[in-house]
């Protein structure tokens, strides 16, 4: 087993109103990751994401690009404390 990470991610771009949260959660449970996925006011949406440090590095490779509709056009990322949550949930 590897090191368990937290992470919050935010993209910008073309990413509400196309599914992205729901992308982002089936890969993020493809992968054992736990969190969530919202979209924020400005347009962007967050990612919080909980799992092993590989997984949450194809998840946030994955962030870069995201579903096929989306056009991401910044990423940043940093590592969090929080309680790790026991599922992913989009809200």
């Amino acid at each position: 087993m590897g090191s368990e990470r937290c992470v919050r991610v935010k993209i910008n771009g073309y990413v509400q109103g196309i599914g992205f949260r729901a992308a982002t959660q089936d890969i993020a449970q493809k992968h054992g990751i736990t969190g969530k996925a919202v979209n924020c006011p400005d347009g962007s949406v967050e990612v919080t994401a909980c799992g092993e440090e590989d997984s949450i590095a194809k998840l946030v490779k994955w962030l870069h690009q995201g579903p096929d509709k989306a056009k991401v056009e910044s990423v940043t990322v940093e590592s969090v404390d929080v309680t790790t949550p026991k599922n992913f949930t989009t809200g």
